[in-house]
């Protein structure tokens, strides 16, 4: 996507670097000890329950709220320091924006171009590429206040990507919207990131993370997981789905391998089994095939991020929750 022309000049460093942050609000500490690495071209995903920081860590990010103490870095700038040289390299969608109801929708996109201080022009042409790319060129005359939530989505991406940022901060972009619109967000995310764009996304939604993220930061009271401990949770045991049309059978196959019978359960037509990690799949699909069973599918039972996320959470808190609590 080529940016406009009267697009500000981005900064030669790109990505986000986050290390030590921390915010409280009065007694509540919301975000203690974060700290990331969003790199250009990727995809990374932010995840955490509600009440982990992530809402205010974003706001950090966006220069909508200063640490207390630690670090940040946005295209090289630290918001802190110069905010409207991180804005003007940031797209920020947060998770309910304001549609400005009495405007159409072009008007919307429009305006926005002109608070970039784009002239006519360039705000229109803008404007009409962002509806194309979000699919929203049929409802261009339609006043924003009558759009269903999962438009409304639409139009804040868009919204977001004016004035062709090098990095997007994005809080429950698939909020409100069809299947058919969350796979189009998801490619449109991964075109974005081909593009070269630093995305760092937060969303409770993990199997679609799991389709669009490169990397995963994991937030809990306010803390990131340590790389050591995301790696341990992801090798740790998780259930595997075994679909097919000898049940019986397939039962036989697992016990010749070695699985218990009381590890083997069976739920919807398929066999559910622990297993403990990917090589440990890896060997028991060669058994498998190997011994004739039929098979026509092996597969997680759950995506990697969330299997992560439900380990950390399970196997104890990323770090022990503050005793005043936390927001998200």
């Amino acid at each position: 996507m080529t940016a406009p022309q009267n697009a500000p000049a981005e900064h030669s460093e790109g990505g986000i670097v986050v290390r030590n942050v921390s915010r409280a609000f009065g007694q509540v500490h919301a975000v203690r000890d974060a700290s990331l690495d969003a790199k250009p071209g990727t995809v990374t995903a932010l995840i955490g329950p509600n009440g982990s920081g992530k809402t205010t860590l974003l706001l950090m990010l966006a220069s909508l709220l200063r640490p207390d103490a630690g670090s940040i870095q946005v295209c090289g700038v630290d918001p802190s320091i110069d905010p409207l040289a991180v804005r003007a390299s940031l797209g920020w969608m947060p998770d309910i924006l304001g549609s400005w109801s009495v405007l159409t929708v072009r008007s919307a996109l429009e305006t926005t171009g002109r608070l970039y201080r784009m002239d006519r022009r360039t705000a229109a042409a803008r404007a009409s590429e962002l509806l194309d790319l979000v699919g929203l060129t049929a409802l261009a005359t339609q006043r924003t206040g009558v759009l269903s939530r999962g438009q409304k989505q639409k139009l804040s991406l868009a919204r977001a990507l004016v004035h062709d940022p090098s990095v997007l901060l994005l809080d429950e972009p698939a909020s409100g919207l069809d299947p058919v619109a969350r796979l189009d967000l998801q490619r449109l995310v991964r075109r974005l990131a081909g593009d070269g764009k630093t995305i760092l996304v937060s969303s409770h939604v993990l199997a679609e993370l799991d389709e669009m993220a490169d990397d995963a930061v994991y937030l809990e009271a306010g803390v990131t997981a340590s790389a050591d401990r995301i790696a341990k949770s992801k090798s740790s045991s998780r259930q595997w789905r075994i679909r097919s049309r000898d049940l019986s059978g397939l039962r036989a196959s697992l016990a010749s391998t070695g699985i218990a019978q009381a590890d083997i359960l069976e739920d919807r037509g398929e066999l559910l089994i622990p297993l403990d990690g990917d090589a440990a799949a890896e060997e028991l699909l060669r058994s498998l095939v190997t011994s004739g069973a039929p098979i026509s599918a092996f597969s997680p039972a759950v995506g990697e991020l969330e299997h992560t996320f439900l380990d950390l959470s399970r196997g104890g808190a990323v770090a022990d929750p503050p005793a005043d609590g936390a927001r998200s």
